[in-house]
């Protein structure tokens, strides 16, 4: 097991390190897996693996939302968004890099998706951030990060998949899922104005200054951010008011970013080719790499590593503390190798009997499993968002790897927190049942 785990790291790493494409990297160390650490063959199991990847009704809102992020951005109402904000956040220390968080949270709640979260609202402000003079670390940093709450602002796929497997309630973990996933926002966005205090100017400030602004003008500038709310307004909508699934959703999305964009007079035939062959390489890159991950899911199953080295964090007999300890530990290392919902169906097959002995909350556990899962989303090797990043920004995955950093220790440390404090996750589910 021991040997596996080692080989894996290295041929990955290797890979990884040559400048082969993610995706080849990802069926590179697979190949090696099942080749050399088992009996299987690994050709028909790529072969399936690529074809239960490469198609799927959820899997559809990728691409319709990452076409909608490419014509808010080339038809400037990405940029409305920018000068709405700008006046409000002037004397915010950290000023317009708040809006990664922001939107990452905002689109969280409509998407429920992290790649497309990520890839969405970076398209629209990773280049405008630039352009005005922001710290590119943070950045990335803010993006990478705040886009893993996809998977913790209902509605969570993850935690469908969770409710589904331990037979929990899907809206009292919807519920469970809202104030971690505020808690993690501030977290963020307190680190980020600290960060800003002290790299800043003498008011703590980054990036292009806007001060001096009337009042009646902020309100004028304010109005840029109208076609915004209506866009992120009517997707919601159409989610909660039964309207259309998430991935219906991501169609309205798009069709309401051309009407609006048009209405706007910033919309024409070139602006509609260039978003939609864009929106088409980068969904490209994402799913190829989606599929790489698959068959690398599937060789970590046939090799059974994740399950043994489960099996043996069962058997040491820890106390609850310790549990979670080795059990973040355990999940972040098989987060490198395995998608979010392998980690989950993983972790409620074998460990489950164990965490209801120790007695953990199972709605409580579901959030917390949730954001282990966000973390590995971040974390190198095969952290999905660094992919993601690099395929917008062109970056190493050691430069992004770096920006995110402190991030990935907040949500550490939100996981102390909450592990000391459940009610963070359980006050709204338990007043729903009252």
């Amino acid at each position: 097991m021991l040997m596996l785990s080692l080989a894996t790291l290295i041929t990955l790493a290797l890979l990884l390190g040559s400048g082969v494409w993610i995706a080849f990297s990802l069926i590179g160390t697979a190949w090696v897996a099942l080749a050399f650490f088992s009996t299987f063959d690994p050709g028909p199991i790529l072969a399936s693996d690529f074809w239960g990847a490469s198609y799927g009704w959820d899997l559809t809102a990728l691409p319709m939302f990452i076409w909608m992020g490419e014509i808010l951005f080339r038809s400037g109402l990405a940029d409305n968004m920018f000068r709405g904000l700008s006046p409000w956040l002037n004397r915010i220390p950290g000023r317009l890099l708040h809006t990664n968080i922001i939107g990452s949270g905002m689109f969280a709640a409509v998407c429920g998706s992290s790649a497309a979260t990520c890839a969405t609202v970076g398209k629209m402000t990773l280049p405008e951030l630039e352009r005005r003079g922001y710290d590119s670390q943070m950045a990335i940093g803010t993006l990478a990060s705040a886009s893993t709450l996809g998977l913790l602002i209902p509605p969570s796929i993850m935690l469908i998949v969770y409710g589904v497997v331990t037979e929990q309630s899907i809206s009292r973990l919807f519920m469970a899922g809202i104030g971690p996933g505020l808690m993690i926002l501030l977290m963020f966005t307190g680190y980020l104005v600290g960060w800003a205090l002290l790299k800043g100017d003498r008011l703590g400030l980054t990036g292009e200054d806007e001060s001096g602004m009337s009042f009646a003008e902020r309100l004028r500038h304010t109005w840029s951010l109208i076609p915004i709310l209506v866009l992120i307004g009517g997707i919601i909508v159409s989610i909660y008011g039964g309207l259309a699934s998430p991935t219906e959703a991501a169609a309205v999305g798009v069709v309401l970013s051309i009407v609006i964009a048009r209405l706007n007079g910033q919309f024409n035939t070139t602006i509609f080719k260039d978003s939609l062959f864009a929106a088409v390489r980068t969904a490209c890159m994402i799913a190829f790499i989606i599929a790489g991950a698959s068959f690398l899911t599937s060789a970590m199953g046939f090799t059974q590593v994740p399950m043994q080295l489960a099996r043996a964090i069962g058997e040491m007999g820890l106390s609850p503390t310790l549990l979670l300890i080795a059990l973040t530990l355990l999940l972040l290392v098989m987060g490198c190798f395995l998608d979010g919902i392998s980690l989950i169906l993983l972790v409620t097959a074998i460990i489950m009997p164990l965490i209801e002995v120790a007695g953990f909350d199972l709605i409580w556990f579901g959030i917390y499993l949730v954001v282990v899962v966000e973390m590995s989303q971040i974390t190198p090797p095969v952290g999905f968002n660094l992919f993601v990043i690099q395929g917008l920004t062109g970056k190493d995955i050691i430069t992004i790897t770096r920006a995110t950093l402190p991030f990935f220790l907040l949500m550490l440390l939100a996981i102390a927190i909450m592990h000391l404090f459940p009610q963070i996750a359980l006050y709204l589910p338990t007043a729903m049942t009252r």
